[in-house]
């Protein structure tokens, strides 16, 4: 090979190291609003404390990344657009969050600390992602179930799903539709974690 091609291969292999050496594209940080209801003084009290469980998962929200959907079965994630925590410690935090506020149990905190329950709230999250068929959406899904430490058996269990249109299609419209999504989902489980309470009221613990 002449010197000449020698260095006209040269540049060609050159030309992509050069054009990675530009600068990086910024990485954004989001996060789901913990904007939580005023506690109701007319609610019952209960004597009881509530540990939340980690949130069982897919690998993919045990990870930053924010997920999108394309079509019916391919999922991915953007490199560059994350959420401040992962979503199985973000939808916890947030459940944690949800339920201190209603004021009705003396105590709710996250299972792992030193604090002990009569209850243990589990939570599976199928579904934290931005769908792009047949509408552009935020879709949300998850299950909740409470288990009884001291009798060993599950008492109750609720489930929401919801698909929140995306008022756009920026990854921010989608942050904020998954925010709202996020917060009717935790309202309903507040809502009805206290109903079945009310109609099965734990004796003094």
């Amino acid at each position: 090979m002449s010197n000449r091609l020698l260095k006209q291969f040269a540049v060609i292999l050159l030309l992509p190291l050069i054009a990675g050496c530009g600068s990086a594209r910024p990485v954004h940080y989001y996060v789901i609003e913990e904007t939580v209801a005023p506690a109701n003084s007319s609610a019952a009290q209960y004597p009881i404390s509530i540990l939340v469980a980690r949130v069982m998962t897919s690998h993919l929200y045990r990870d930053s990344r924010i997920v999108f959907g394309s079509g019916p079965v391919e999922m991915g994630t953007y490199e560059n657009e994350r959420w401040s925590e992962t979503p199985a410690d973000m939808i916890q935090n947030a459940i944690v969050s949800s339920l201190r506020a209603t004021g009705q149990y003396r105590s709710v905190s996250r299972i792992g600390s030193k604090a002990v329950g009569n209850y243990i709230l589990r939570t599976n999250l199928y579904s934290l992602y931005e769908v792009d068929k047949p509408d552009f959406a935020a879709r949300f899904s998850i299950q909740w179930e409470l288990f009884d430490s001291k009798a060993g058996a599950t008492l109750w269990t609720s489930k929401y799903a919801h698909d929140e249109p995306v008022n756009g299609k920026s990854v921010e419209e989608v942050i904020e539709a998954m925010d709202r999504n996020v917060h009717v989902g935790l309202q309903q489980l507040t809502s009805e974690l206290g109903q079945y309470f009310a109609a099965h009221p734990p004796a003094g613990q």
